[in-house]
């Protein structure tokens, strides 16, 4: 859907038609995520008094580029910062479904997460389990191709593509853009005109070199590990959007987490406004705080050739871009995926608008989409 066209705010009962696989991602003992010890010996600790008495925030993110404010703000202690004496409990999940889950069940209270699986779960909840709290990455997600199978975007037919997880942002995105081509695929299997299929980011890459796929729409870093592994950039899902800008990566919150520690939320948004800030004046030191992040959750830094093109794809900012959220929402009807899918209350950005206020920065408009 091209984002020049304005989509129509969707604002009834919740009426979801697909039962999106939540998938958990068996990492850890509680089954949701990875609790990593080797990240936990090189975490900054936690000192000083605890806010309101809380030992511990449990945060979830993903191990993509397209997360880096939690990464370099994990990393470089600039979160833990400002929780002063509230541990942060780490967890690290692979797609968006799985975190949600995690929220759900108790297992995480924040996360960094795309705008799909955040409008899903709001919506399966009747507006009950989270909210949008902060924006915190645009971009960063392209469709590569093997040049050998794929030349131009009217070969797709036939092809077998690969997303993250049925109902991630990418798999959402790949899904409408593949309907606007006028291909057909069925949601649910992922067969039709172009083969869909589901694989963890980080199997996608060996896959995709063994020739079982013919390309994938993925973020940072799985975009450039693709490329350096051979691949060509097809499509920059930049040149969808309006002046290239869609929200990828969200902080989200549980309501009931929200509710009872608000003065914890406000922390944590502001060290990630705070991390914002010094990733884009520092860009160089912020990228090496995140590759060595992503070493310490996978056992592997990025080499040169994936890390710095997948660093430059990656705008890092504070703004959620509400009104691309509406966008992202009708692709999801269009996929399948949800039917009149619920937006009224889904931002609250007070408490980043707080903390905005203090740092000197203007305030952020929720696109009539926040909580009454």
């Amino acid at each position: 859907m091209p984002a020049t066209r304005t989509a129509p705010l969707r604002r009834r009962a919740l009426a979801a038609v697909a039962a999106l696989p939540l998938l958990a991602v068996a990492l850890g003992a509680c089954g949701y995520g990875s609790e990593n010890d080797k990240d936990e010996k090189v975490a900054p600790a936690a000192e000083g008094e605890k806010i309101g008495g809380l030992g511990e925030v449990k945060i979830g993110y993903f191990a993509n580029i397209t997360h880096a404010t939690a990464l370099v703000g994990l990393q470089e202690g600039l979160i833990q910062k400002e929780l002063g004496g509230t541990k942060i409990k780490p967890q690290v999940f692979n797609a968006g479904p799985s975190e949600i889950e995690a929220l759900n069940a108790g297992a995480i209270d924040i996360g960094w997460i795309g705008p799909s699986p955040s409008i899903n779960g709001f919506t399966k909840s009747k507006g009950q389990n989270l909210r949008i709290v902060s924006g915190s990455a645009s971009g960063g997600v392209s469709l590569v191709v093997n040049p050998k199978k794929i030349k131009s975007l009217d070969d797709l037919k036939g092809k077998r593509i690969a997303t993250p997880q049925l109902g991630n942002t990418q798999d959402v995105a790949l899904l409408n853009y593949l309907s606007e081509k006028g291909l057909k695929v069925d949601t649910n299997t992922g067969k039709g005109d172009v083969t869909v299929i589901r694989q963890d980011n980080k199997q996608i890459p060996a896959s995709f070199e063994s020739g079982s796929l013919d390309g994938a729409w993925v973020p940072e870093p799985t975009a450039s590990k693709l490329v350096a592994g051979g691949g060509s950039v097809l499509l920059d899902e930049k040149k969808l959007w309006k002046d290239g800008k869609f929200v990828i990566t969200n902080v989200i919150v549980s309501q009931k987490f929200l509710k009872e520690h608000p003065d914890v939320v406000e922390a944590v948004l502001r060290g990630s406004v705070k991390t914002n800030a010094w990733i884009n004046s520092n860009p160089d030191e912020a990228k090496a705080a995140a590759n060595a992040k992503l070493k310490a959750d996978s056992g592997a830094a990025l080499p040169p050739e994936v890390l710095d093109p997948a660093w430059k794809n990656v705008d890092i900012i504070d703004d959620p871009l509400a009104s691309t959220l509406s966008v992202s929402s009708e692709h999801a009807v269009k996929a399948g995926l949800l039917e009149d899918p619920l937006l009224d209350g889904i931002y609250d950005l007070s408490l980043l608008n707080k903390v905005l206020k203090a740092e000197g920065k203007p305030a952020i408009d929720d696109a009539g989409l926040g909580v009454k």
